[in-house]
C-alpha cells in the first residue's frame, strides 16, 4: 500500500498547499497508432540523459535503458560538431563527459572560450568532425557519486541524434509502443554566432523522419526563447521553455530584455510563453521551493498558472541520491546514497505535474503505477 505523504513527513501545511490542476499530458500513444502523441493521461516520464542514474549519460545504451525501465521519452541535449552534424552531449566542452583529455592527438584542441558570456576551457565539439568525435568514448560524468557507471567508461561512442531517433523507433517497434524524443537545443545563441546554428539541422532530422506536425512523438525545448520562437515559424511540433530558478535566458542578455527566469514564470510571463510554445520545463524549486537548509516550503501557483494558459508542465531533474533531494526526503547522511525519491514523485504528482525529467526512469514509473487514475 502507498505511503501517504504526511507519513513522509510533508507537513499538513504543505499538503494543503498543494493545487491539484487537470493533466494536459503530452504523453505516449496506444500501439497501432503510428508516430503519433495522445493528449491527456498520467503524467510522462522522460529519461533524463537517458537512464544517466545507471548509465554514462547521452549515450544510445542510457537511452535504452530508460527506454527498457519504461521511459515515454528519451532527452538528448544537441551539440553541434564541425561539419554540421547535431551530436548528443550535455555541454559543447565535452571533457567531463568523454575520454578527449587523455588522447594525444586532439592535445592540440585544448580552448578557451566564452560560452554564453562564462568562460570555458577544454575541447568544443564544434572543433571536431563527427568522424573525429567517432573515435572518442564516453565516461561517467559524476564518477564520485555514481561510481558504479565508471564501470561502464570507454565503451559507448557520442551518438548523433539521427540515432537517437533510429533508436526510439527501433525500440518502439520492438515493444509496440511509441518512444518520443526530447531534444534540447544547448547553446543557440553562441553556435549561431559561429556559423553552425542548431535550428537548420535540427527541423532537417525532424522532417526526414516524418515528424514536423504537433502529433509528433517530439517535443524540442530550450533554455533561451528566440529560437523557439524562430522553430515556431519552421516547423509544428510540440515546443517548451525551460525555466530556471535563478538567471535570465541568454537571448535576454544580449537584446537588453530584463525579465529573468521567475518573471517568465509568473501569469503575465506563462500567457507570453502561451504564444509560442506549448509548455514549460521547470526548475522544482520553482514549484517546490526550498528553504536554505534544503527543507520543503509551500508550493506555489505554477502549475495552476501555466495549466490556465493551456501549457503543460514538466520538471527537472528528479534524482534518487541524498544530495539531490529535499531534506524531508533524505535517508541517512551518505549524500551518495539513495533517499525517498518515491516521496518526492507523490509530491509532485499531487500538485498536477504533467511529467518528470528523471535520472532514474524506473523509480518514476513506480511512483506513477501508484496514482488513481485521471
Amino acid at each position: 500500500m502507498r505511503r501517504t505523504l504526511c507519513a513522509l513527513g510533508v507537513s499538513a501545511a504543505l499538503l494543503a498547499a498543494a493545487v491539484v490542476a487537470p493533466s494536459m499530458v503530452a504523453a505516449a500513444k496506444p500501439a497501432g497508432d503510428a508516430d503519433k502523441a495522445r493528449i491527456d493521461g498520467p503524467p510522462v516520464v522522460i529519461g533524463h540523459r537517458g537512464a544517466s542514474g545507471y548509465r554514462p549519460e547521452h549515450t544510445l545504451e542510457a537511452y535504452r535503458l530508460a527506454i527498457r525501465q519504461g521511459a515515454d521519452y528519451i532527452e538528448p541535449d544537441l551539440v553541434a560538431t564541425a561539419d554540421g552534424v547535431l551530436v548528443a552531449r550535455h555541454e559543447n566542452e565535452i571533457s567531463g563527459t568523454t575520454d578527449v583529455a587523455t588522447r594525444p592527438e586532439f592535445a592540440d584542441r585544448k580552448a578557451t572560450k566564452t560560452i554564453d558570456a562564462v568562460q570555458v576551457t577544454g575541447w568544443f565539439t564544434e572543433d571536431f568532425t563527427l568522424a573525429e568525435l567517432r573515435t572518442l568514448r564516453a565516461k561517467e560524468r559524476l564518477p564520485q557519486v555514481r561510481v558504479a557507471n565508471t564501470a561502464f567508461d570507454g565503451q559507448f561512442q557520442v551518438p548523433t541524434f539521427q540515432e537517437v531517433i533510429d533508436l526510439a523507433r527501433a525500440e518502439g517497434k520492438a515493444r509496440g509502443r511509441v518512444i518520443g524524443v526530447y531534444p534540447e537545443t544547448k547553446h543557440p545563441t553562441y553556435f549561431a554566432s559561429i556559423g553552425l546554428p542548431l535550428e537548420e539541422p535540427l527541423v532537417e532530422v525532424l522532417r526526414r523522419a516524418g515528424w514536423t506536425k504537433p502529433s509528433a512523438p517530439v517535443v524540442v525545448q530550450s533554455f533561451e526563447t528566440a529560437n523557439l520562437r524562430r522553430l515556431d515559424r519552421m516547423i509544428d511540433v510540440k515546443l517548451v521553455q525551460l525555466l530556471d530558478a535563478a538567471g535570465r535566458p541568454y537571448d535576454f542578455t544580449l537584446s537588453g530584455d530584463a525579465r529573468t527566469y521567475r518573471d517568465l514564470a509568473t501569469p503575465a510571463g506563462l500567457k507570453w510563453i502561451a504564444r509560442y510554445a506549448d509548455g514549460v520545463g521547470a526548475n522544482k524549486n520553482l514549484i517546490v521551493p526550498r528553504d536554505a537548509a534544503g527543507e520543503l516550503l509551500t508550493p506555489t501557483t505554477l502549475v495552476r498558472d501555466a495549466h490556465r494558459e493551456k501549457l503543460i508542465v514538466h520538471a527537472w531533474t528528479f534524482r534518487a541520491e541524498n544530495q539531490f533531494l529535499p531534506v524531508d526526503f533524505r535517508i541517512g547522511a551518505d549524500p551518495n546514497a539513495r533517499g525517498d525519491i518515491q516521496a518526492e514523485y507523490e509530491l509532485f504528482f499531487r500538485l498536477g505535474l504533467d511529467g518528470v525529467f528523471t535520472d532514474h526512469p524506473d523509480t518514476a514509473v513506480a511512483a506513477r503505477a501508484g496514482l488513481p487514475r485521471r
